[in-house]
């Protein structure tokens, strides 16, 4: 296995196979098997406290949502919806190794002019930032902490 870094998360037993010479991760919501890079390490950490810790309900949760923005593909992380399939949550994730830059922001920012959702999430698994959008006011704020489930998000 590649050596991976302590994560400020709960440690997650993970599925590994090797596939081709590649270690693989099996990713429960995509349910399937991708390759383990230490981005896919840190969303699979933090997905999973998500969802054990903080009450996510997984069948809210998509991994690599497609999205068209400025006639470019992009695909966001982690989208949590609401039961009305409206976006209440965004995560973006980078390596241990990658600063939580002004640029990651900007990221998940652009993003969320399509998404319009209520939350924006950055982890690298080390540090984790939580805003609140507040579109009346065009502002954010960001929060001390990730906030639990509620359906109201």
């Amino acid at each position: 296995m590649i050596e991976q870094p302590p994560l400020n998360l709960p440690l997650q037993e993970l599925r590994l196979r090797i596939v081709e010479k590649t270690l693989k991760v099996f990713d429960p919501l995509r349910k399937k098997y991708v390759a383990l890079t230490p981005e896919e390490y840190v969303r699979q950490h933090f997905t999973a406290w998500m969802t054990d810790y903080l009450g996510y309900p997984a069948s809210l949760m998509s991994n690599e949502v497609s999205l068209s923005l400025n006639d470019t593909k992009r695909r966001c992380d982690t989208v949590v919806f609401r039961s009305d399939g409206s976006p209440a949550v965004i995560v973006e994730y980078k390596a241990p190794t990658v600063a939580i830059t002004q640029s990651v922001f900007d990221q998940i920012a652009r993003y969320n002019m399509v998404l319009h959702s209520s939350y924006l999430i950055v982890s690298n698994g080390l540090r984790h930032f939580c805003c609140k959008m507040d579109y009346d006011n065009n502002s954010y704020s960001f929060l001390p902490k990730i906030p639990i489930w509620s359906p109201d998000l």
